[in-house]
């Protein structure tokens, strides 16, 4: 609330000293104007609140300012026309359309800004730090924990399981304990201030289980919990009901021929206004990997695209000519499995590091290699978003729901590169691409590009 009243307040005093009046035309003077500006903060509290734009921190700490641009400006927006209006029904003032536009632009901008910096702020103190606890320490129970350990940036301490019967501990949890049976549940939430409850599965008998969920909301806890059959599930799943009985809608897969004309129109502009961006970076790297190492500048690799038609994407080169694909082959079989073992340096990816060129390390750490798959989408071959395009023999390790990744275009970026990256086993990696393809919109894909720079810097600072 201070950082959306800090950004409103910058852009009204900028907008109101870009066009000040001379001699002033309004009824009251400036100073009235800025008063009665400040009072009306409140309504505009209001209004944010009514597109939610303070809840999600409280539901989820990995919640980001650009999952928040659309709320932002239909704030602004809404909130404009109704200072336009209130000021021109009342006389008070003269809304000169130059100065609500003005006033618009500077706050669609100035609250994302300040909102990012009070984010950054308060994840900086040790009170950010949500002390959690998961029911159930089976597979899944487990696996969760691992992706929780795995991301810092969520803010989330885990300290430890509750299960009566835990499975063997995989390895990459470390030394997270089981603290006791389900229970000791309210012994445990006591004696480590435990603020965030996930349940997961576990053998206990169900109504066991929800009797102490039901305990822990009385503690304003605050509790998620895994669904079964999560893995059908996107983020356009919807729940309804009958007669109370809550049904969870699964949306359809395939995307419309709109939604396909719009996120064509979205790439080649996109594509063409980052070729033009990029040139002057396009050129340092081109020279840089001829200079490096003998062989091509570009590397072309037959890749699977939409409804599994091939095509041929282009990267920098990162790695020594001929390089044998055996290796990759074997190690993509090998972390298919979730319960597959991370690499010494905790990531899942394939680090052939005397195959790899000196400068190929540093492009695959900025992603920089993958720039050329931008005259891939000006082709019509792949997308800015979507699922990343796999070889073929990738392909031969799919689950069967996994092949639903190919109904929509495959892009440079995507759900698992901004959410996971290395930190996923292949397996994960693709139920990932399933949840962008079940959850689509374009909203999304806004928030996924939005989102990339920064999931960039935080791989480069975790491979440092």
């Amino acid at each position: 609330m201070l950082a959306d009243g800090i950004g409103l307040t910058i852009a009204f005093l900028v907008s109101t000293t870009m066009f000040k009046h001379d001699p002033p035309s309004d009824f009251v003077s400036t100073q009235w104007e800025i008063a009665l500006f400040l009072l009306t903060l409140p309504l505009w509290v209001i209004l944010a609140s009514l597109y939610g734009l303070y809840e999600r921190d409280e539901e989820w700490a990995d919640h980001s300012t650009a999952d928040e641009v659309f709320g932002v400006v239909n704030l602004v927006t809404v909130g404009t026309w109704i200072f336009f209006v209130a000021t021109w029904a009342s006389g008070l003032a003269d809304p000169q359309l130059a100065r609500l536009v003005s006033l618009w632009l500077l706050a669609v901008i100035a609250i994302p800004v300040f909102r990012t910096v009070a984010r950054s702020l308060c994840r900086r103190s040790p009170g950010y730090l949500q002390a959690a606890l998961v029911l159930g320490a089976g597979s899944v129970g487990q696996l969760l924990a691992r992706k929780i350990l795995q991301h810092p940036e969520y803010g989330i301490n885990l300290v430890g399981f509750i299960d009566d019967d835990p499975r063997a501990r995989r390895p990459e949890i470390g030394d997270t304990p089981i603290l006791g049976a389900l229970d000791d549940l309210t012994d445990v939430v006591e004696s480590h201030q435990v603020e965030r409850l996930i349940v997961a599965f576990s053998r206990d008998p169900d109504f066991h289980t929800m009797s102490l969920v039901r305990e822990m909301r009385e503690r304003d806890l605050i509790v998620d919990v895994v669904p079964r059959l999560f893995e059908l599930m996107g983020e356009r799943s919807s729940i309804h009901a009958i007669e109370g009985l809550p049904l969870v809608a699964l949306p359809p897969v395939r995307l419309n021929r709109t939604s396909f004309a719009t996120k064509r129109i979205i790439d080649v502009l996109g594509a063409l206004a980052l070729l033009v961006l990029t040139a002057p970076v396009f050129a340092y790297v081109a020279l840089r990997v001829k200079l490096d190492s003998p062989g091509p500048i570009l590397f072309r690799q037959t890749r699977l695209g939409l409804n599994m038609r091939p095509f041929t994407a282009m990267k920098f080169r990162t790695m020594s000519v001929e390089t044998d694909d055996a290796e990759h082959r074997d190690y993509i079989r090998q972390i298919m499995s979730a319960d597959a073992a991370a690499q010494e340096n905790g990531m899942y990816k394939l680090a052939r590091a005397d195959a790899v060129t000196p400068f190929g390390d540093w492009l695959r750490r900025t992603s920089l290699d993958e720039l050329p798959q931008l005259i891939n989408v000006l082709r019509g071959e792949m997308s800015l978003v979507g699922p990343r395009p796999c070889i073929p023999y990738e392909a031969e390790n799919f689950a069967p729901h996994q092949f639903e990744r190919f109904l929509v275009p495959q892009g440079i970026t995507g759900l698992w590169q901004v959410t996971a990256r290395a930190s996923s086993t292949f397996g994960e990696a693709l139920d990932m691409d399933v949840a962008y393809v079940r959850g689509w919109s374009l909203g999304l894909d806004i928030r996924l590009m939005m989102r990339t720079p920064f999931a960039i810097l935080r791989q480069r600072r975790a491979t440092a």
